[in-house]
Parts: C-alpha cells; sequence; structure tokens
C-alpha cells in the first residue's frame, strides 16, 4: 500500500503546535468511546504515556520516507505492547480514537483525502506492530 506522505505530514504539522493537547484529547476520545480499554492504562503514568504516544507520531511522520527505519521502530514497538497486554483487538479501538482526535484538531481541514490518509497509515501501522508482535510471541 503506498501512504500519502505529503497529506499525512501537513495535517500532523497542523497539529503540531497543539500536540500535547492533541495527545491529551486522544486518550479522553479512547476511554469516552471505549471505557473498556481504560484498564490497560490502570497502572501508567498517563503524562509520560502522552509523551510516549506524541513520540510515536513524531517518530511516524518524521520516517514516512523512509520505510526501512519506520518498518524496524514499529516492530520493535509492537513486540513491546505485548506486554503492556495489548492483543489485536485492541488496535481498531486506537485507530477510531486517533482519527476522531484528528478530526476534532483539523476541523475544517479533515477532508475525506485527510482522512483516507490517516486510515491507510494506521492500517500499515498496525499491520507492522501486529507482525512484530508476532515475531517476538509467535
Amino acid at each position: 500500500m503506498s501512504l500519502n506522505v505529503e497529506l499525512l505530514e501537513q495535517s500532523f504539522a497542523q497539529i503540531k503546535p497543539r500536540a500535547e493537547d492533541f495527545v491529551a484529547s486522544f486518550y479522553e476520545n479512547l476511554f469516552a468511546s471505549h471505557p473498556e480499554a481504560k484498564p490497560l492504562f490502570a497502572n501508567t503514568n498517563m503524562v509520560e504515556q502522552r509523551q510516549h504516544l506524541l513520540a510515536a507520531l513524531v517518530l511516524v511522520v518524521q520516517n514516512l520516507r523512509k520505510p526501512e527505519v519506520l518498518e524496524e521502530a514499529l516492530k520493535k514497538l509492537g513486540a513491546k505492547h505485548i506486554s503492556y497486554g495489548t492483543a489485536p483487538e485492541h488496535y481498531p479501538l486506537v485507530g477510531q480514537a486517533l482519527l476522531t482526535t484528528f478530526e476534532q484538531y483539523l476541523q475544517q481541514d479533515w477532508t475525506s483525502e485527510v482522512e483516507q490518509a490517516w486510515t491507510d497509515a494506521f492500517g500499515a501501522i498496525t499491520a507492522l506492530m501486529l507482525k512484530g508482535a508476532e515475531e517476538v510471541y509467535p
């Protein structure tokens, strides 16, 4: 699958000045829509967790043009998430909350093209993370 790198970079650049608010809103959206996800974060420092999410988003966007770097990083991240209790069925919940948050922050700039770009990107991210998880925990 080819990703719309330009749209991903442009839309992320728009939310970057409010990135800390963005990641806080992401978790609010995730827990509001999927309270069943909240126990996964019961023993988590949410301030640190928000920073981890932001760092992961930055890593993805900065490496969209370096697929070999991105693939390795996402596979490692997927393997790491197994230890947190993350299961394949959790990924769609995260994807939905991420798209909702982008829509919230981009407002009129949240077009069908931008939505498709992030949907495709999250699908690719999920596939690589799950692949990493399967390689470590077959």
